[in-house]
């Protein structure tokens, strides 16, 4: 069994029981996990699950996400990690998977950044330093579109805005997959000031211009990608 304990202050806001390979942490209410606090972003972190571990992702917040005292990109999770977002704290439990010894082959295969240890002073400065303007897009800004070439889908065009975007036929995904067979996620794509970043969903097979992707790829103007059943082009716009 696995699920999150919602915490501020020490006290339970709720628990969560983690039932799908994808959670989405953030401000607006399109999240799994909505935290109404200005300190967290809109769609603030994600936690996944990549073969038998879960790992946590910051989807490049204002303010960063913590687990256990330290700052981190991506990081994998173990049974009583607390991780911090804005002023609240989610507790993983889990009585299913996980050791003592970090999970190297993992990280590896995933490419995952080292975690950065913050002081707790400097946290805290981050935590107060709340931007006035945090949308995402401004006039004149590269956006990514993936334009489908094969398969079945709810449309034919989209437009990546978001800071992370899911491909499956899961309700949540913004790539709608459409088949009985589908994956409830077959991919993510995660967009950031240094481009946009695509990785698949656990056991799923993903092509670039044909080759197997197994970790995070950065998407170049004119990439194919395959993956569940659909063959769709990348191309950067104004």
């Amino acid at each position: 069994m696995t699920k999150i304990i919602l915490k501020f202050k020490d006290k339970v806001l709720k628990e969560i029981p983690v039932e799908k390979e994808l959670i989405t942490i953030g401000r607006k209410p399109d999240n799994d996990i909505e935290i109404d606090n200005l300190a967290v972003s809109g769609h603030h972190a994600r936690i996944f699950k990549m073969e038998d571990w879960f790992l946590v992702e910051d989807l490049n917040s204002l303010n960063g996400t913590f687990v256990n005292g330290k700052m981190v990109q991506e990081s994998p999770l173990k049974n009583g990690d607390e991780i911090l977002i804005g002023k609240h704290v989610l507790k993983f439990i889990s009585s299913d998977v996980f050791g003592s010894k970090e999970p190297e082959a993992v990280l590896k295969k995933g490419q995952l950044s080292e975690t950065m240890v913050i002081d707790s002073k400097v946290q805290q400065e981050m935590l107060a330093q709340i931007s006035k303007d945090r949308s995402i897009t401004s006039s004149g800004e590269v956006i990514g579109r993936f334009t489908i070439l094969q398969g079945s889908t709810d449309q034919k065009e989209y437009d990546l805005t978001e800071r992370m975007t899911s491909i499956g036929k899961e309700s949540s995904a913004k790539i709608r997959l459409k088949g009985f067979f589908a994956p409830k996620f077959a991919a993510f794509v995660n967009r950031s000031k240094e481009g946009y970043f695509i990785s698949p969903a656990s056991g799923k097979e993903l092509k670039v211009n044909g080759e197997v992707v197994s970790g995070k790829y950065r998407l170049q103007d004119g990439d194919i990608i395959q993956v569940a059943g659909i063959k769709m082009d990348f191309n950067l716009k104004e």
